[in-house]
């Protein structure tokens, strides 16, 4: 069956009806889930495979019957790993449905069906007794339900309840007990992410409202791939901290809770950020570790996971620490999310628990972290300011379009006779003069693909009526651009399991490739590849330009070509993204931001999210340009869409 739907077009900025199968949203979470990424983890699997191990000898050696409750199953891997150790029965939890039936049929596909039951519920939906969901409590309790902050899916309640009602008292727990660990550290790249700094536009210091610079923040965790943020961009001030345990063996609590950890400063500096990251214990015997800790703290090399990753966490605001200081980092946790802040000691001993941040400014519940680094990033500034000061004269009538910009003061403070910002072309009428420069990052909240800004050219034709004869346009024209690349892990995301430490888990990629098959569910996804390090094997190329000052053509606009590899390695898709010839010469990047080196390392912007195309299956690249990546594209104004295809084509 078929349905209207009402979806916003990021293009247009208009809401198009169109008729979709009902089955489109089930499709869309399929495809962007992220479960083969977590079969991928070899390093998560053997440990929780041990741990399993573990957990059934013992309560094997206590005489005991062993029944195992495993909450948030997926594929049923670790329940069937539990059956492989010698776990009489086991209770499989799984509340997404498409889910639960993938498991079922993986458990039929690898004979374990006999004692694993799937239960497509949540835990805390799950009943006990001769006519429940489970027969008995069981005495071995499986989780997998972390994330990149630990309790943020929920985990805790679900703790919480299932030694309330679904285990016994004593029971075994995999992983027996998570650790968190936290370090202060001061990094003007971080602090960027969460603070406007002061910044100089011709000359003149413009420094940011003090409801801002004075506003706590946000309290939501800026979850990144720490390994990618080089140590020499921050420096620690103090040690690293243990901050808290949960023993999952024994019952949890979803309640606040508070836990500080004293230290002596290590150096002078400015106490602004906190990193922070855990480790699971999946015995008590701390014997079978895995850790989410950022691979620079390792000597050798350590697994790429993607389903977690470290936490930044943003101080309410800086402080001037000294080396030699006594200090005291305290964390706050509710059912789903932390928090820290900074004292020195001794602190007062009828002190509250530290509140949790609260955006005062709105700043905060506007601009993403990557926005306010965009907007802190002064090479980018020096390009914007430059380009204006080309264009603008003291009878300028400048307009901008683009979602929380600083242009418009800048276009002020370089000399505009008048300036108006607007946040959306629909108020357009509330302009009654003739604009002779019309200017944008551009930039919209709404935007997830690089050519979603192109929402600026339909700004553009929508207010053609108010612009003056020869109107300057910024940015004057647009180039979508794109490049072969080989992914060091990235792949992971999208790569089929086949055989899952011994288990058959070919239905979840049939599923998987089922959704991905379904129309636009085969087109590139945003992906921030700063954090995602890859390898060029061609040549980067402008495909497609447009030309901001004419309106928005009624023809669409299409390129065909060849992008010969010639690096070798394994191409596993391209990266697009878009850039901006803000003048003749003065060019800004939401891609490359530096030159491809002779190997094909590059670096990308990291403000800016790019497209990234996964081939539906790798190419082995030679490197002598005797294969090349294909593409065709096609840009239709009318619906405001880039649709685009991919191939390999060999001599």
């Amino acid at each position: 069956m078929k349905t209207f739907c009402g979806r916003a077009n990021p293009c247009t900025g208009s809401v198009d009806w169109v008729e979709e199968s009902e089955e489109y949203d089930y499709h869309q979470e399929i495809a962007r889930s992220c479960y083969a990424d977590m079969l991928h983890d070899h390093d998560r699997n053997v440990k929780y495979y041990q741990g399993i191990r573990a957990a059934v000898a013992r309560v094997k050696a206590r005489g005991e019957r062993v029944v195992v409750l495993d909450i948030g199953t997926g594929t049923g891997l670790l329940s069937m790993m539990a059956v492989t150790c010698g776990a009489d029965f086991c209770y499989a939890v799984e509340v997404f449905n498409p889910m639960a039936e993938a498991a079922q049929i993986i458990v039929e596909k690898n004979g374990c069906s006999d004692k694993i039951k799937i239960i497509n519920k949540h835990s805390t939906d799950v009943t006990v007794g001769a006519d429940g969901d489970m027969q008995e409590k069981a005495n071995v309790l499986i989780t997998e339900l972390f994330d990149t902050e630990l309790i943020g899916e929920g985990a805790l309640p679900s703790y919480e309840h299932a030694h309330q009602h679904l285990v016994q008292a004593g029971c075994e727990a995999v992983p027996h007990r998570a650790t968190v660990y936290a370090q202060l550290v001061e990094s003007e790249l971080l602090w960027s992410w969460n603070q406007l700094q002061p910044m100089e536009v011709g000359g003149i210091q413009l420094l940011p409202p003090p409801a801002v610079s004075h506003c706590a923040g946000a309290h939501s965790v800026c979850d990144i791939q720490l390994s990618q943020v080089s140590p020499g961009s921050f420096t620690p001030l103090g040690p690293l901290c243990t901050m808290f345990s949960v023993d999952f063996s024994k019952p949890v609590s979803s309640a606040l809770q508070s836990h500080s950890s004293q230290f002596e400063a290590q150096a002078d500096g400015r106490g602004q950020v906190v990193v922070s990251w855990w480790d699971l214990d999946m015995d008590p015997s701390r014997s079978i570790v895995c850790s989410m800790a950022p691979s620079w703290t390792y000597q050798q090399p350590v697994t790429w996971r993607d389903h977690w990753m470290q936490s930044v966490y943003f101080l309410p605001a800086e402080r001037r620490v000294t080396a030699g200081e006594q200090l005291s980092l305290t964390v706050c946790h509710d059912d789903y999310s932390l928090w820290f802040s900074l004292q020195p000691l001794p602190r007062p001993l009828t002190e509250a628990p530290p509140t949790r941040p609260c955006c005062t400014c709105q700043a905060h519940l506007v601009w993403t972290r990557p926005r306010f680094g965009e907007l802190n990033d002064r090479r980018r500034t020096k390009s914007y300011v430059s380009a204006l000061q080309s264009i603008l004269s003291e009878d300028s009538v400048c307009l901008s379009v683009s979602d929380g910009s600083l242009l418009p003061v800048f276009a002020c403070v370089l000399g505009a006779r008048k300036v108006f910002s607007l946040e959306n072309s629909r108020m357009s009428q509330q302009v009654i003069t003739q604009v002779s420069v019309l200017i944008g990052e551009p930039y919209f909240s709404t935007s997830l693909l690089p050519w979603h800004s192109l929402f600026f050219w339909y700004c553009r034709t929508a207010l053609a009526g108010l612009l003056k004869p020869g109107a300057a346009i910024l940015p004057c024209s647009a180039s979508l651009h794109l490049v072969a690349v080989e992914f060091q892990d990235l792949w992971r995301i999208r790569a089929p399991c086949g055989i899952c430490e011994g288990f058959n888990v070919t239905p979840m990629d049939e599923m998987v490739q089922r959704s991905l098959d379904f129309r636009e569910t085969r087109e590139a996804e945003p992906h921030p590849l700063w954090e995602y390090p890859c390898r060029a094997l061609s040549e980067s190329a402008a495909v497609m330009t447009f030309d901001f000052t004419q309106c928005v053509p009624q023809q669409p606009i299409s390129s065909q070509g060849l992008l010969p590899l010639l690096r070798m390695g394994r191409c596993h898709g391209v990266a697009l993204w878009m850039e901006y010839q803000l003048t003749s010469d003065i060019t800004v990047s939401g891609g490359l931001i530096g030159p491809i080196s002779e190997q094909g390392s590059c670096e990308w912007s990291p403000h800016r999210k790019q497209g990234v195309y996964f081939l539906r299956s790798p190419w082995e690249s030679s490197g002598d340009g005797r294969a090349a990546v294909t593409y065709s594209f096609t840009f239709e104004p009318s619906v405001g869409d880039i649709k685009m295809d991919f191939s390999i084509s060999s001599e």
